[in-house]
């Protein structure tokens, strides 16, 4: 019976996932004005599991002795001895505030991570998954006075109303292995597609009564093309059950395809302020068919684990976002950095008696400097995270573990008139190893 159940919250968890996937890629999933630079927010790729403890990754590969399907290192694979999934989604709550004025309150829901993995010989192992890659989505107005002139106080005044919505998802497959008895290294092959869809809006509320027509302009950014990402962790061994491993990991700067279409339309406003469809296409033109030259990225870390009791480690990272160019035009984006710090203690993985001696705790912080500089401030953004590893009793050989993250974080300034968010974010994870496509013997 218990195993019926699991698998059925195997599949359940699965469905879920892949709901929240499809929600992801059709509506907006964030809601910060930040997201409308550059491709996006970007999805950082992190499990729960690593996410609670700042988000070390890149020296990262077995955690309490579970299967980890690490993307952000694939040299990690080379670990992975047991089929391994792992599914999880997303919630967060986001505040605004500008000067003195605080803005609604904003809560989103998506998948985090669909990701599979099963070893291919004892030191190697294939993977595969679907994850997020960058969110767009927000919605704010400004009001100028006298056609938009400013000259005048409430004569014809003039609503600009700015928004946008989509993001971009990542499918990727990968290979890692070992070579020798210290050294893994390996690759990720990605396809990373989706559409952005930017709209700017200008309203003459005064002028509606007497038959004005609003304006819309609607750019859309269809998006698709192949990423590489690769790795190495070197790994020694300090004691029979404490190991030090220094990891690095980068993304090649490739090419994706960039279609970008521009439709201008007209509509008009009801009185409580919603909009009717559009009632003219004033124009629909192709703007550019060309390419977005991605960035370099590049990683490195360092832990140090206790089998069962404990693990620490640190991670730095530096992407060149100031190359990113869009149908060859520059982006004026600077160059983002990562710091992280985290780690994780289990008081007694073999306890029989007490299970929060089972649990792994596990806190972490995290320091971004965003690839957004306004107002000659950059965006800058501070988060503490905890979360907890819930293991699952074992079935056979089977292993579960429910992964739970909450991530407390603030991005932006109040400074040169500019927007500070509060983020608040869950995550939850479920991590199955188990001995799939295992060949039996017969005496």
């Amino acid at each position: 019976m218990i195993k019926y159940i699991r698998s059925g919250l195997t599949f359940l968890l699965t469905v879920l996932a892949l709901g929240a996937m499809a929600q992801s890629t059709s509506t907006a999933t964030t809601s910060s004005p930040y997201s409308q630079y550059g491709l996006g927010t970007l999805n950082t790729g992190l499990l729960p599991q690593t996410r609670a403890m700042g988000g070390i990754s890149t020296a990262i590969n077995k955690i309490s002795g579970y299967n980890t399907i690490n993307l952000l290192n694939p040299a990690s694979y080379s670990n992975i001895n047991l089929t391994t999934i792992d599914i999880g989604v997303y919630g967060n709550i986001s505040t605004l505030k500008q000067g003195n004025i605080t803005g609604e309150r904003n809560g989103n829901f998506r998948l985090s991570h669909f990701n599979f993995a099963a070893p291919v010989t004892k030191h190697s192992a294939i993977s595969f998954g679907l994850v997020p890659y960058s969110e767009l989505g927000y919605n704010y107005r400004q009001t100028a006075a006298n056609f938009g002139t400013g000259t005048a106080t409430d004569t014809n005044a003039v609503n600009s109303i700015y928004s946008g919505e989509g993001g971009l998802s990542k499918a990727y497959a990968g290979y890692g292995f070992g070579i020798g008895k210290h050294l893994s290294v390996g690759g990720n092959v990605s396809y990373i597609f989706g559409n952005l869809r930017k709209f700017r809006s200008t309203e003459v509320p005064a002028l509606q009564s007497a038959g004005f027509l609003n304006s819309r302009s609607e750019q859309s950014n269809s998006i698709g093309g192949i990423n590489f990402d690769y790795g190495a962790q070197l790994s020694f061994d300090l004691a029979e059950s404490k190991h030090l491993i220094f990891g690095y990991s980068g993304s090649a700067g490739n090419n994706l395809n960039s279609k970008i279409t521009n439709v201008v339309s007209q509509y008009v406003s009801s009185a409580d302020g919603t909009s009717s469809a559009a009632l003219d296409t004033l124009s629909n033109q192709l703007v550019s068919n060309g390419k977005i030259k991605l960035p370099m990225m590049n990683r490195v870390g360092i832990s140090l684990q206790k089998d069962g009791k404990y693990l620490i480690g640190a991670d730095y990272s530096r992407s060149n976002w100031s190359d990113l160019t869009i149908g060859g035009v520059n982006q004026n984006l600077q160059n983002s950095e990562s710091y992280s710090l985290g780690g994780q203690i289990t008081p007694n993985n073999n306890s029989i008696h007490s299970y929060l001696a089972l649990i792994d705790y596990r806190l972490g912080v995290r320091y971004d400097k965003t690839y957004i500089k306004l107002n000659n401030t950059d965006i800058k953004q501070y988060s503490v995270s905890a979360g907890l590893g819930l293991p699952l009793p074992r079935n056979g050989g089977a292993f579960y573990k429910i992964n739970l993250a909450a991530e407390y974080g603030v991005r932006g300034t109040l400074s040169n008139s500019l927007i500070k968010e509060n983020i608040i974010s869950f995550h939850i994870g479920f991590t199955l190893n188990d001995t799939w496509f295992q060949k039996y013997k017969f005496d």
